[in-house]
């Protein structure tokens, strides 16, 4: 059998006599759960694991005769196969051989469709789709594509009748050479001399009462709804649960008033009134007109949702030595203002705490989080002095407008106070292209210092300190585009990618400039606005993925993810919440989140005082720039295990955050393209993924094996692990406290790490 056609012809095997992996590790589970003293139990039969395939000589002989069809449906039609059984030691092999035979290609194709404005359709369309070519092999699968294409291009132009029957292949095979002659026909509908094209009449458009459906039959109701309701542009519209203005909803119906019938425009109407997220079923139906107009009327019934709920969440983010909670509150709002107006608003507010040296759980919180966020989604694109049209392409448009407040505290260091106000719109341009535009981000920050805050700390961390407290504002833009965020749960071959700017502080410049006032920001005299310095700063990132399917459950996962902040103008440094970290559940996971570089900064060395190295936890390991890279291999465990799915993964990550504008930094640091290798934190590890269909939960244990905080061969942290790791650690505890190194880190989370 040819090799192109092999892999497919397993698929015609029967499942149920398929051998298992070379592994076999379901099968195991299975016998451990579903046996005793040596036998099957045919009852209580736990979900666990895979049955082992029994053999079933009824079922090779249907794969045998599946295989042949399928040759012959390739265009082989002497194909022949056999099958054979080899058994032995209570084991069987099964074998399929295939004598294909010659190849048979297309000689003529004929059209038979005594339709001559069906037959007119389908050959100006013809170029567009076709695989139906003289010369080709000889192909099932072309010709089911004719056929769908055909269908498809017939409801396109007003053939509402029109339906995948009508069109047949004869074929003619008694030919030399192999070769077969292919005529395709268009039948005419019984009775009937051509093909009706229709036209779309009055419309109209029905919201049930509730969430149970419509009551009584549709006529009477559409009868009552008549006489109720005024025509307008061609719709008739009725809101029996008077929850929902016409316009917002109306905007979406594509079928139009005296427009030829075109199903292009039914599937749009079905995407958008779903995508407004407020009805949970929608159904078209078509009444044709009593007369002889040949007239469709188009009736749209739409079943509303749930419009309001509330969803409380709660997490424990668990890394190294520290613990805490995360508790929120979200309320969520459907159709606000009665025009499917997304709403919502969620309290926010968590702890966490350093566990270790013989300390009680939560008795050294180090910090405090608290947020109040609220935003509304508009179901289309609001611009102002322009009339945007709905849209056709890719998905529903939303414009968002958002406001959040922010709270830190950091114990005996600092707290921040975070103001962010923004308009974003968001347009789907095909199913895989996402856009996400803000053309107005404003940020207002402010820090205080605690008073409690040794004089040694603020002069010796001068950079953090004026970072951290420094009173701004942030005046700017944000675009992101993504690519094939939609496979992302699926195992087929892509390239994802996702790439955002943000950009702030020209504008603000520019019109200081114009004004005639000239400021040093590195004296300190920064420009103002409202009496605070705005922020200038540019901050690309991108994130770049290889998705590459291996057949069944596994998949091979390469993935680059790197930004860099860079402060100019009226900024000597980026603001605090813009910079990068590394490590963490979805970076190197080896590492403790905020615990990596940067480039070959080293605590102990550089915080001398115990007190100050807890002051500064997770902020002084931050930086301007940021490179992490991942592979990953995924493949099933368990096809069931309680119910579900258990997946497993190994995995090799590495990455680093730097320093760039700072002139404060330590040179060790700061990014050196010469040093890359030597600065780079490496770690790998396995991990487990409980698929629940709905959503992930994901364990993984990250090993360290390159740590760039060390010199020279020292940085090969994983040869300690095997020899001198007791006396490595103790050194390196005493130096560091209250941190405390570990080979192994531990991550937990919901979802997959990317």
């Amino acid at each position: 059998m040819d090799k192109q056609f092999e892999e497919e012809a397993l698929n015609y095997i029967q499942k149920d006599i398929r051998p298992t992996s070379t592994i076999g590790i379901n099968v195991i589970i299975y016998n451990i759960f579903n046996t005793k003293d040596g036998k099957y139990k045919t009852t209580g039969i736990k979900p666990l694991g895979t049955p082992p395939p029994i053999l079933d000589s009824a079922l090779v002989e249907i794969s045998r005769d599946q295989i042949q069809k399928f040759l012959i449906s390739k265009g082989y039609f002497k194909a022949k196969v056999t099958s054979a059984i080899d058994a032995k030691n209570q084991k069987a092999k099964v074998r399929f051989k295939a004598n294909q035979g010659p190849s048979f290609s297309i000689n003529k194709i004929a059209y038979k469709i005594t339709d001559s404005v069906t037959k007119d359709t389908y050959l100006k369309n013809k170029s567009l789709f076709t695989h139906f070519k003289e010369g080709m092999r000889y192909d099932d699968d072309s010709l089911s594509y004719e056929r769908d294409r055909i269908y498809q291009v017939m409801k396109e132009n007003g053939y509402f009748d029109f339906a995948r029957p009508y069109v047949k292949f004869e074929l003619d095979t008694n030919l030399n050479s192999s070769k077969v002659n292919v005529s395709l026909l268009i039948d005419n509908p019984k009775d009937k001399a051509a093909h009706q094209k229709y036209t779309i009449g009055e419309s109209s458009l029905i919201i049930a009462q509730d969430a149970e459906g419509f009551q009584g039959p549709m006529d009477s109701l559409l009868n009552d709804a008549g006489k109720s309701s005024r025509l307008y542009r061609g719709l008739r519209y009725t809101d029996l649960s008077g929850k929902f203005r016409r316009g917002p909803i109306a905007r979406y119906n594509f079928l139009q008033d005296s427009t030829t019938y075109d199903i292009r425009n039914e599937t749009l109407t079905y995407d958008r009134m779903y995508e407004l997220n407020v009805f949970k079923n929608v159904k078209i139906d078509y009444a044709k007109a009593q007369d002889s107009s040949y007239k469709l009327l188009p009736i749209i019934q739409l079943i509303p949702q749930k419009i309001m709920s509330n969803r409380v969440e709660g997490e424990i983010p668990f890394n190294g030595g520290t613990v805490g909670f995360t508790l929120s509150n979200t309320y969520t709002n459907n159709n606000l203002f009665r025009g499917a107006e997304r709403f919502e608003f969620q309290i926010k507010g968590g702890l966490q705490s350093r566990i270790g040296n013989g300390t009680s759980l939560l008795s050294d919180i180090y910090q405090r989080d608290f947020s109040l966020s609220s935003n509304i989604s508009v179901p289309r694109l609001m611009l102002p002095f322009i009339s945007a049209r709905p849209g056709r392409r890719g998905g529903m448009p939303h414009t968002v407008f958002s406001t959040s407040y922010a709270y830190a505290l950091q114990t005996n260091f600092f707290q921040r106070h975070v103001f962010l106000n923004s308009v974003t719109y968001e347009f789907v341009e095909s199913k895989s292209k996402y856009h996400s535009i803000t053309p107005l981000n404003f940020e207002y920050r402010l820090g205080n210092l605690s008073s409690n805050l040794s004089d040694s700390i603020i002069q010796n961390n001068q950079y953090y300190v004026r970072l951290l407290s420094r009173k701004d504002i942030t005046l700017g833009i944000k675009y992101t585009y993504s690519l094939n965020s939609d496979k992302l749960l699926t195992n087929s071959n892509f390239i994802y990618f996702r790439g955002n700017m943000d950009l702030a502080g020209n504008l603000l410049q520019l019109a200081s400039k114009l004004s005639g006032n000239k400021h040093d920001p590195k004296s300190g005299d920064f420009a103002e606005i409202f009496g605070l310095p705005f922020n200038q700063y540019i901050r690309p990132e991108v994130d770049v993925r290889w998705y590459k399917g291996l057949g069944g459950e596994k998949q091979i996962v390469t993935r680059i993810n790197a930004g860099v902040g860079f402060a100019y103008g009226n900024s000597t440094a980026m603001p605090f919440e813009k910079l990068f970290f590394a490590g963490g559940s979805s970076g190197v996971r080896a590492f403790q989140a905020r615990t990596l570089g940067p480039g070959n900064y080293n605590r102990g060395i550089s915080i001398p005082d115990s007190a100050t190295r807890r002051s500064l936890f997770g902020i002084d390991q931050l930086g301007d720039m940021h490179i992490e890279a991942n592979l990953e291999y995924r493949y099933l465990l368990l096809n069931k295990f309680f119910g579900a799915k258990l997946k497993g993964a190994v995995f090799l990550d590495a990455g680093n955050v730097w320093n760039i504008s700072s002139n404060n930094a330590e040179s060790s640091t700061k990014f050196d393209l010469a040093k890359l290798g030597n600065q780079l934190g490496i770690g790998t590890g396995a991990g487990f993924r409980y698929d629940v269909q709905y959503f992930v939960f994901r364990f993984d244990v990250g090993l360290k094996l390159k740590d760039p905080q060390f010199q020279g061969s020292e940085q090969w942290v994983i040869s300690k692990l095997f020899s001198g790791g007791k006396e490595f650690k103790r050194a390196y505890n005493a130096m560091n406290s209250p941190m405390q190194y570990r080979f192994l880190q531990y991550n937990f989370g919901i979802g997959m790490p990317f």
